[in-house]
């Protein structure tokens, strides 16, 4: 077991569409990741559960592998408590952690969930990206737009929506 969560990645995860003539099950879906607004992401780890979410709903979000410091820049500026208040150091030493970095870097190496800490809300509700969407919101990322699988490419586009 520990083996496995050391092959896990974190994996970001941003919803661009809207579900209006989404089927039951995309719209299930995206409820289960809380993905319940365009331009909210989460974190996730690349469990096979999780993956087969993310193919099940991946005309309305696109997602890849986030880097060390865009999972940093997420819990630092976005991150908030339950009551919409910011996430500050003293919260994540009351959970256990001597800082925010300490508590991204351990989310980051999937030793545990960001949507399972306490207290803590699961998504980060992002800004539209500046500049806008450089493609087409209906077509795949590889197709020239900008929906599905996106690797390392998903951390220029939450730099741009922080």
């Amino acid at each position: 077991m520990a083996e496995k969560a050391k092959e896990r990645k974190c994996i970001a995860v941003v919803r661009i569409r809207g579900t209006i003539r989404a089927s039951r099950r995309v719209r299930e879906t995206l409820q289960m990741l809380h993905l319940t607004r365009n331009n909210y992401a989460v974190l996730i780890d690349s469990r096979p559960s999780f993956l087969g979410m993310l193919k099940t709903a991946q005309n309305f979000i696109t997602w890849g592998e986030a880097s060390k410091e865009t999972v940093n820049m997420l819990i630092r500026e976005r991150g908030r408590l339950a009551g919409n208040k910011k996430l500050t150091d003293e919260h994540a030493q009351k959970i256990g952690y001597e800082s925010l970095e300490e508590l991204a870097e351990t989310v980051f190496n999937c030793r545990i969930e960001h949507w399972k800490l306490p207290n803590v809300q699961p998504v980060f509700k992002l800004h539209p990206p500046t500049k806008g969407f450089k493609g087409k919101i209906k077509k795949g990322y590889s197709m020239g737009g900008e929906l599905g699988y996106r690797g390392e490419k998903i951390n220029e586009l939450i730099k741009r929506m922080v």
